[in-house]
């Protein structure tokens, strides 16, 4: 007879890490019945007959927001054999919270006591068989990370799984709120109904959650009873209902705490410390953009960049191209043909890959970032600022992602329970600079800046402040308008980067970038090669591409783009294949001005290539509009699938191509008057848009209730 086991606990409390070692390989990856949450379950490696479902990571089973509801209510409604609560035990107090509700559910118990090692590193000592009598149920202390304990908790699975059911035990409140409990287990009692817990129905009964009070279906006398014993505890404790119970929940964990933690003489952890800094207000904002610097100053200006260099200018120049065009011309090969492989194939996929190394180092760099603690950080800094601005610090995160890859970012949004935050999310989070922009970026960071680091810097900054400048007009429009939703992140301690994890999201994120340069970017460069080669009557040009197919459609679009500062055919047709890919945008460059050998940052011929093709005005306002229209068509696709409408998805299209065209239009017409002193006709409609930017963004907010 098949097993279930339920794998509950807080976001970044090692669950998955666990599920991983109980299953291996032996696990599948679905979605919830209903909704776009994922669902993972698997079969436990030693026993085929167990079946493990990994939940989505919760605080409570206050159900307010997708993950909570599911979890509440597989946990409540259809039961498990046994539940396997993952605890971080370097925050014991808040991770108890969720397991003393778990407790009133009257269902067989083990806490897996995870980062334990963590705990020991600070001299901290847990009593775990203390803990383990406190709470009526098996404590095992394991490190999910190091895999240490993970063969004591199987045993103990079995051996719990097929005994005697034990229930565990059950915190108590105070006896105001207790006789409030017993009363209304009495009412429910008194219905013709079976349900169980009763404990666990009755509190939330007590906190007034609207979906038990509907499974219980009580009538409408009981259901007043209910209200009155409420209204009476509220009065009684001088508290709103939802404060009383979560107050004395730790009230009661606190003393539990106090009796199996002994800490250590330390009084400020390193981690307190580093955070009393990186956190701060004055500094933390500071802080942040100085390591984001850093960190395109190593990918972009040094080593990613000198890397790059030997693949460009030794890999692909002398090596793939130069032999390929001596093979090919030894055997007679055709001209055209030559041209197909070297100035299509090699030229466009080369030009993309040619920046791989520079994405390799930048992934490190993410990875060491991500892996240590500090991004979680950020979010909390980064939090204050989108608060002022009627924005929810949960937007960071799917931000974060974006920085790899918007579709992943845009699904992340799927964890904001507020759907009009997730929809501004959805909308917003493309604003990045993803792994596919960065190419773009370094590639004319490298023709008119030098390779300034403080170019590819400004970019992360530019996305962020997007974000910021366009959640806070939207926000003011009725379908959007909401007051921000409250932000509780769990704060990871510190710890040394794990080489083998940060090497692993390294070649991960890299991996994915060759998959598409093998894949949709290989078609499209033989796709542009042909539409840059050949005319409408389907005769060769010249190798400059003019009075070519691709640039005719190029010019036919110089009007839109002529306000922009960047008219020339050769951008125009990137900037569309790149609504295809963003790698389009360095491919097509690559093919059309015959830059595949030619990208290396020292290249003199990049500088000359690009000078006759932007100033260095024009070029910035190039990568701005790039960077901020709309994304690739597989972003497109996870915006409509998580819009789940083809008017929002528009919608959201429609405002990134304007706030894009906008931006771009008000830097380049003020840069020129700025700079060259030139005043005309875009100059008066860049600054009026400038003002009506301005005038959306101060408008008084009417629909905002709080401040």
């Amino acid at each position: 007879m098949e097993k279930i086991i339920a794998l509950a606990g807080n976001p970044n409390s090692g669950k998955t890490t666990l599920f991983n070692h109980l299953t291996g390989g032996n696990q599948r990856v679905g979605n919830w019945p209903g909704v776009t949450v994922d669902k993972k379950e698997g079969k436990l490696k030693q026993d085929p007959n167990i079946k493990i479902q990994d939940l989505p990571g919760i605080y409570s089973l206050s159900p307010y927001s997708p993950e909570e509801v599911i979890s509440r209510d597989f946990l409540a409604v259809e039961r498990p054999d046994l539940i396997v609560d993952v605890v971080d035990a370097s925050n014991l107090l808040r991770n108890l919270y969720l397991t003393s509700q778990l407790m009133e559910l009257k269902l067989p118990l083990i806490i897996a006591l995870n980062m334990i090692d963590i705990v020991e590193k600070t001299g901290a000592v847990i009593n775990v068989e203390t803990l383990s009598q406190k709470l009526g149920c098996a404590v095992v202390p394991i490190a999910a990370t190091k895999g240490t304990g993970i063969e004591k908790l199987i045993q103990v699975i079995k051996e719990k799984l097929y005994e005697k059911p034990k229930e565990p035990n059950i915190l108590s409140f105070s006896s105001p709120t207790e006789t409030a409990l017993q009363q209304i287990e009495t009412i429910i009692n008194k219905a013709t109904i079976a349900l169980e817990p009763k404990r666990y129905l009755a509190t939330q009964s007590l906190l007034d959650d609207e979906i038990t009070l509907s499974r219980l279906k009580l009538g409408p006398d009981a259901l007043s009873e209910i209200s009155e014993i409420r209204s009476d505890l509220e009065h009684k404790l001088d508290d709103d209902i939802d404060s009383i119970i979560t107050s004395e929940r730790y009230d009661s964990l606190e003393q539990l705490v106090s009796e199996v933690q002994a800490e250590s003489q330390v009084k400020l952890s390193l981690t307190d410390r580093i955070d009393k800094i990186v956190t701060s207000r004055i500094l933390g904002l500071p802080i942040f953009i100085l390591v984001m610097f850093l960190v395109y100053f190593v990918s972009i200006q040094t080593i990613g960049t000198m890397a790059t260099d030997w693949v460009n200018e030794v890999l692909f120049e002398d090596i793939v191209s130069g032999g390929i065009v001596s093979f090919m011309s030894a055997w007679n090969v055709a001209p055209w043909l030559i041209g197909l492989v070297n100035d299509g194939i090699v030229a466009g996929v080369g030009a993309v890959l040619g920046f791989l190394p520079q994405m390799f180092v930048l992934f490190l760099c993410l990875g060491l970032l991500e892996d240590s603690g500090y991004m979680a950080r950020v979010a909390f800094v980064m939090d204050r600022i989108f608060r002022r601005f009627g924005l929810s610090g949960k937007s960071f995160i799917p931000l974060m992602i974006s920085t790899g890859c918007s579709v992943p970012a845009i699904q992340a949004s799927r964890t904001m329970e507020n759907e009009r935050d997730r929809r501004l999310t959805i909308i917003t989070a493309s604003f990045m600079p993803c792994s596919a922009k960065l190419p773009v970026i370094a590639l004319i960071a490298s023709a008119f800046f030098g390779g300034s680091a403080w170019i590819t810097t400004s970019f992360y900054f530019i996305g962020i402040g997007a974000v910021i400048i366009s959640g806070a007009i939207l926000k003011k429009f009725r379908q959007l308008a909401s007051d921000p939703a409250p932000f509780v992140m769990e704060m990871p301690t510190y710890h040394a980067p794990r080489t083998l994890t940060i090497l692993k999201y390294a070649l991960v994120k890299s991996w994915a970038f060759v998959k598409r340069a093998g894949t949709i970017i290989l078609l499209s460069a033989l796709v542009i090669w042909f539409l840059s080669s050949f005319n409408w009557s389907l005769q060769m040009v010249e190798e400059n591409g003019e009075g070519s197919i691709m640039a005719s459609l190029g010019r036919a679009l110089a009007w839109l783009f002529y306000p922009l500062g960047f008219d020339k055919w050769q951008a125009i047709v990137a900037t569309i294949t790149g609504f295809i890919a963003k790698e389009n945008i360095v491919n097509t460059l690559g093919i059309v001005m015959n830059l595949g050998s030619g990208l290396a940052e020292d290249s003199p011929e990049l500088l000359q290539n690009f000078g006759v093709l932007l100033s260095s005005i024009g070029s910035y306002s190039f990568l701005l509009f790039n960077m901020l229209c709309m994304p690739c068509f597989a972003a497109v696709g996870a915006i409509r699938t998580e819009m789940a409408s083809s008017r929002w998805t528009w919608l959201a299209l429609g405002w990134q191509m304007s706030f894009a065209y906008a931006v771009s239009l008000i830097y380049y017409n003020l840069a020129m008057w700025i700079v060259n002193n030139v005043f005309n006709l875009w100059t008066v409609i860049a600054i009026a848009t400038l003002v009506l930017l301005v005038i959306l963004l101060l408008r008084p907010d009417r629909y905002r209730r709080s401040r």
